[in-house]
């Protein structure tokens, strides 16, 4: 495990370092040099060079896969309005989760949303409505239910991460709690999906309870328990795209757009970055604010290859695939003052479970729009269906809900398929049971003069789009205090030196207690000497 120097030992590796800055970018003639490049143009990226620029480091260069900035915050037009001209919805981020309190801390998201007057809406969940393979069921106490047993898990979570007692899933909390529904009982499979999996992409057994519940709690009662739906026609990446305008001007060099990055080389003294059309770059430090499912599937090289503890907790965390399936009609047949409507399939858990009305006033009315959401094993079986195939199933549930209503063919059908971007792989990152705070700092720990940023990044916030904000935001900062020979201050903490990794992953279980008392006769065939 490497641990934090005193300030001294580290203030004297920092002056050293930079000492020589300048004559460690890796020596490529054909390379375009820079003192630190960012390795994707998302949030984390786009926040990374902001806190660079804030700290009058201006020599960086951003490469962005795509066309544009936003990362995974994108949209897409989408059917049509009355005057024939298309509405535009989110394929990616879509919620401002967690807004600010008056006088209290403010949700970074929420702040630049208001500085530029990006138009959301306030989702309530209370506004919903709950069906079943026979039609509309009332079944919504369940979802009370379900909040009185989450309190007691959540508040028991909280005490777990407390006193530092080990983890279990979010299932067997949710049962100890006084949640447990049979597998046949649909309608509670349903709420549990509504509660659980919408928001964390992926099940109560694969999910950790104490970093479940402390991911949602820091980030609603930090901020507001309030979500936002973004509903603004330039989309939510508009917030991304002016921020960066702050400090690139039109055409910066320092922005490269549609470049493939193939293969990074990195070591103690720099970084260098092969590019797919032949180009490289070179630089004194670099950002890597790859997906969690770009680093997981090697879509990029690493030279060598990294670190066996940088690895293994890659391979650890789960990225998550959230998909949204968007229909358009010639009329709104849904109830009209709803937002939102649960679905129990009689035999399938998942299949097609929370359907959002756009048509509401405040959103976009009048569109006839609605979205259902799938994720993980589901999206995984929908990327490989046609959209026939998938719109077929989507009007057989619908026509199971709306039992006594005539329901027309869709004028427009759309959903993205995640796993197949290459730029993405996947929606956000999951954290499972079974991994802790250390596993964790590991996926964050720079390796070399390479460094990571990005929503999975982010202890408190993983998942979330302001998670990638406070990780670009920290690693530029601190970055740009190593560059000045300074520690960093960042987020009311001080640091000096480089971010720590552990070496060794210990488990809760000390080698002695492996004994036939516990229930491991294995140890009977082992003598002390070999211990």
């Amino acid at each position: 495990m490497h641990l934090k120097h005193s300030t001294a030992v580290v203030a004297l590796a920092i002056q050293s370092t930079v000492a020589h800055i300048a004559r460690s970018i890796p020596k490529h003639e054909t390379c375009k040099k820079t003192t630190v490049a960012i390795l994707g143009g998302g949030m984390a990226g786009v926040t990374a060079a902001q806190a660079l620029s804030n700290n009058s480091m201006t020599d960086f260069i951003i490469i962005e896969y795509n066309d544009r900035v936003g990362g995974r915050a994108t949209q897409t037009n989408f059917g049509k309005k009355k005057d024939g001209s298309p509405y535009v919805v989110e394929v990616g981020a879509n919620w401002i989760q967690g807004l600010g309190n008056p006088g209290g801390p403010q949700n970074p998201v929420w702040l630049l949303s208001q500085k530029y007057g990006l138009k959301n809406k306030y989702s309530n969940y209370s506004s919903i409505l709950t069906y079943n393979e026979t039609g509309y069921t009332d079944y919504s106490a369940m979802i009370e239910e379900y909040g009185a047993a989450w309190d007691k898990a959540s508040a028991k979570a909280g005490r777990m991460l407390a006193d530092n007692i080990q983890d279990e899933t979010a299932r067997a909390g949710l049962s100890l709690a006084g949640w447990n529904p049979k597998h046949s009982d649909m309608r509670r499979q349903a709420v549990e999906w509504w509660s659980w999996d919408w928001e964390s992409a992926q099940t109560p057994e694969d999910s950790s309870l104490i970093f479940g519940a402390a991911g949602d709690n820091v980030t609603f009662n930090q901020f507001s328990d309030a979500n936002n739906l973004v509903v603004d026609p330039r989309g939510y990446r508009y917030i991304i795209e002016e921020e960066s305008k702050t400090f690139l001007k039109p055409n910066d060099p320092r922005l490269l757009l549609k470049t493939q990055i193939t293969n990074v080389t990195y070591s103690d003294d720099g970084v260098t970055i092969y590019n797919s059309d032949g180009s490289c770059i070179s630089a004194a430090y670099a950002i890597c604010t790859f997906s969690l499912g770009v680093l997981q599937n090697k879509a990029v090289s690493f030279k060598p290859q990294l670190p066996e503890w940088k690895r293994a907790a890659i391979s650890k965390f789960n990225m998550g695939t959230y998909t949204k399936l968007f229909m358009q009609f010639n009329e709104t047949f849904w109830p009209t003052d709803t937002e939102y409507f649960l679905y129990a399939s009689p035999t399938k858990r998942g299949y097609y479970p929370v359907w959002q009305s756009l048509s509401k006033t405040g959103f976009l009315p009048d569109s006839n729009i609605i979205f259902a959401t799938v994720i993980q094993d589901e999206s995984y079986r929908v990327e490989q269906q046609t959209d026939e195939q998938t719109k077929k199933e989507m009007m057989g549930v619908l026509r199971e809900m709306f039992p006594n209503v005539t329901i027309p063919e869709p004028t427009g059908f759309m959903y993205p398929r995640w796993t197949k971007k290459p730029w993405a792989y996947g929606s956000y990152s999951c954290w499972p049971i079974g991994t802790t705070l250390e596993m964790h700092q590991n996926l964050r720990a720079n390796a070399g003069r390479l460094w990571f940023a990005g929503e999975a990044t982010s202890a408190e916030y993983y998942g979330f789009l302001h998670g990638a904000w406070f990780e670009g935001m920290e690693a530029g900062s601190h970055i740009a205090a190593l560059l000045k020979g300074e520690c960093a201050h960042i987020f009311k903490g001080t640091y000096c030196g480089t971010r720590p990794h552990y070496e060794t992953l210990h488990g809760t279980s000390p080698l002695e207690h492996y004994s036939v008392l516990n229930g491991w006769a294995a140890s009977s065939f082992y003598s002390s000497s070999d211990k």
